[in-house]
């Protein structure tokens, strides 16, 4: 068995579906026997893709790596809208999808590009008066929320037949990608839900740098060290 050794710096991981960022900072934290440990910026569950993980002394950056904007791509399902805005929700809804050309349903989702306030769901980690959103979801209460300011720099179709959309989406932090989705279904009066979500990349750190979860767990951590990126490097140009 290697010897615990006091590691420090940014690890890139490609989180599977089904876990919660949480699941991954204990399956990292077991791995490196180490307790001081945290992420920059959560994914759903159903989300996949990359999760920026903290190590040691590298937690301190928590608050410069989760502000950085985010690359994603996924599916939207148009006809039928949910109680959680994706797929790991109830269908609510279900309404016939219009005919639509790719130019038509463009032009609608270009509306959500640019500078806005946007509401958190319901099923959201947000906490008002002390409780998290999603606790108060689940016994059926619904309580007024705060907008939000975020900002789309992109939000284009990579692939249509209906009813479902693929898109890619360049935005800012806090941006609920699923809201964006339940929105531009309402937007085209039939509703509509994210069934599919990837974090593509978060300012210069994206995929093709990450590992796999169920590769990380298999490597030495001699290996883990060398894919460490130092702290002064993983700093947001590079300034402490």
């Amino acid at each position: 068995m290697e010897q615990k050794r006091d590691l420090e710096g940014v690890l890139l991981i490609d989180k599977p579906k089904g876990m919660t960022s949480h699941d991954v900072v204990d399956q990292v934290r077991r791995k490196l026997r180490m307790k001081r440990i945290g992420h920059a910026g959560t994914l759903d569950p159903m989300a996949t893709g990359l999760l920026i993980i903290l190590v040691g002394k590298a937690t301190k950056l928590s608050q410069f790596l989760t502000s950085l904007d985010k690359t994603y791509s996924g599916t939207i399902k148009l006809g039928e809208s949910t109680n959680t805005q994706d797929a790991d929700g109830e269908i609510t809804t279900t309404k016939p999808v219009p005919e639509l050309t790719q130019l038509q349903a463009q032009f609608a989702m270009s509306d959500f590009v640019g500078d806005q306030y946007q509401t958190p769901p319901m099923f959201s980690a947000v906490k008002i008066k002390g409780q998290r959103l999603y606790k108060l979801a689940r016994k059926g209460q619904e309580v007024e929320r705060e907008p939000r300011f975020i900002r789309v720099s992109k939000f284009e179709i990579t692939r249509f037949d209906l009813p479902e959309i693929d898109f890619t989406l360049d935005c800012s932090k806090g941006t609920y990608v699923r809201t964006l989705a339940n929105d531009f279904g309402e937007k085209l009066g039939c509703g509509a839900h994210l069934t599919a979500l990837r974090r593509d990349a978060s300012n210069e750190f994206d995929t093709s740098r990450a590992i796999p979860l169920d590769e990380f767990k298999e490597i030495e951590i001699s290996e883990i060290e060398k894919r460490l990126i130092p702290a002064h490097e993983a700093m947001p140009n590079n300034q402490l």
